[in-house]
């Protein structure tokens, strides 16, 4: 509706100024206070946050990314793309306390102020780490990781990992995924499940 035509590199859409005000106004926004008012319907009590609430993720640009058929690691510009740089966990800590659910958007802002727009999984994968999760759960479209015959791989250690990604058989939208496993188990988190969200 507001006519912003998507620019993508390497199948990454760039983010430029005037569609990261609207991913802030739709991810902080509507579509946050549409999950919490979700789980309130059921009998939860949910509160939408930003990762710059209180300042509890701090974000850096993203400005390389493993390509998926080289393995290598290339120089991008995805405009205002970040990551996780820190998570302050002291606001979730009060939530969690008061037995609200965080719902957060995964917006941030640097240390200069900057506002980034970071990959759901990457800042869930952040704030598992931080927070200790017994679990965190990456819910997706398909089974799992599957090995280069389709078959799911039910378990798989951090080399494991690394080694799947490295041989070619973790590939395409699910390396991200996968680093973002490995990521939030060397934060802290004790263990990490990618599976389909459609299944019940």
């Amino acid at each position: 509706r507001l006519n912003i035509k998507s620019e993508f590199q390497q199948g990454l859409r760039v983010t430029d100024r005037p569609t990261m005000d609207v991913v802030e106004m739709v991810l902080a926004g509507s579509i946050n206070k549409g999950i919490v008012a979700a789980i309130t319907a059921v009998g939860g009590r949910g509160v939408g946050l930003s990762g710059k609430d209180g300042g509890m993720v701090q974000a850096r640009k993203v400005t390389s990314l493993i390509n998926g058929k080289t393995g290598e690691e290339d120089v991008i510009d995805l405009g205002f793309v970040g990551e996780p740089e820190s998570v302050d966990r002291r606001v979730l800590d009060i939530v969690s306390n008061s037995d609200l659910i965080p719902v957060i958007a995964p917006i941030a802002a640097s240390r200069w102020g900057e506002t980034y727009n970071i990959n759901a999984d990457t800042f869930a994968g952040a704030i598992a780490g931080a927070m200790r999760a017994r679990r965190l759960l990456l819910l997706t479209d398909v089974p799992g990781v599957l090995d280069k015959d389709k078959t799911l791989i039910k378990q798989m250690t951090i080399d494991e990992s690394r080694k799947k990604i490295a041989d070619g058989t973790v590939s395409g939208g699910m390396i991200p995924k996968v680093q973002t496993c490995i990521e939030a188990l060397e934060r802290g988190a004790e263990g990490v499940v990618i599976l389909d969200g459609k299944v019940p």
